[in-house]
């Protein structure tokens, strides 16, 4: 639907072959695609791809895309090259018993191609911070900070997915989730691609890319921030705070504010 040819929005539930959602607002288009699991043949090709074993609930063709039109520069989040990201030497594998556990039920779930299975971050754990099509223009370190002052204002959203990439339960001992949530208003967008481990007893960790444009002016500001604090150091401070332990330790936005900052990176470029 155009409003004084500023945006086109198609929202169409997925029909066949039509499993994408996207708008287009002043020269971007923003594409999200939802598919059901990946099935077993594409799993196979995925961990031969790989070298790793993909998570147990990977949606290996899900998408969310950011497209400037008439440049052809774009930023994709997607599973397939957030998990290349994943550690393949297993040197920063969390080294508790449940690890191999987690590996022996893995091989015999991919009888097979276990050759191709090897020490890895079983958490699954990922810094990845999108796919761009084309490097100019490139993301140049920058001070300039998303405008949280604008993100404030009540714009009506005109568009909204949220897109789950993967998740693996770590053998019933926490759960590791890759997923992104996007929503645009008729100025400006923001994305959020989360990185959420809980693993019970051990450690938590959130990994937060967000991807925030201007489109009046083409500029697009990423921000990387890494968070993570010990297991029982977290509960003790829900615990203080009076809160349901157990529901808490379930819910990244509410960890996210308790969790120390270890690492934080903050980009930026402008489309012409």
């Amino acid at each position: 639907m155009a409003v004084n040819g500023q945006h086109h929005c198609d929202t169409r539930l997925p029909q066949g072959n039509d499993t994408a959602k996207s708008i287009t607002q002043h020269g971007f288009r923003i594409i999200t695609k939802k598919l059901p699991i990946l099935k077993a043949e594409p799993i196979e090709r995925m961990t031969s791809q790989l070298g790793i074993t993909p998570p147990e609930m990977i949606f290996g063709d899900n998408e969310v895309t950011i497209e400037h039109i008439a440049s052809g520069w774009a930023i994709t989040f997607n599973a397939f090259d957030a998990l290349d990201k994943v550690d393949k030497t297993g040197a920063s594998m969390l080294q508790v018993a449940h690890s191999k556990e987690w590996q022996s039920t893995r091989e015999k779930k991919h009888e097979g191609i276990t050759e191709v299975v090897k020490p890895f971050d079983w958490s699954y754990s990922t810094d990845y911070k999108g796919t761009q099509s084309k490097t100019i223009p490139d993301f140049q370190p920058t001070t300039t900070a998303i405008p949280l002052e604008l993100l404030k204002r009540p714009d009506p959203i005109i568009f909204y997915d949220d897109v789950v990439l993967y998740e693996d339960e770590m053998a019933d001992n926490g759960i590791t989730m890759l997923s992104c949530k996007i929503r645009v208003m008729p100025a400006r967008l923001l994305l959020l691609c989360r990185f959420f481990m809980r693993l019970d007893n051990v450690q938590l960790r959130i990994r937060d890319t967000r991807v925030y444009v201007e489109f009046a002016t083409g500029e697009v500001i990423r921000e990387y921030t890494a968070k993570e604090e010990g297991y029982e150091a977290v509960r003790q401070k829900l615990a203080m705070r009076g809160q349901d332990v157990p529901a808490q330790l379930r819910d990244p936005n509410n960890l996210s504010q308790l969790l120390p900052i270890v690492d934080q990176k903050l980009e930026r470029l402008v489309i012409g």
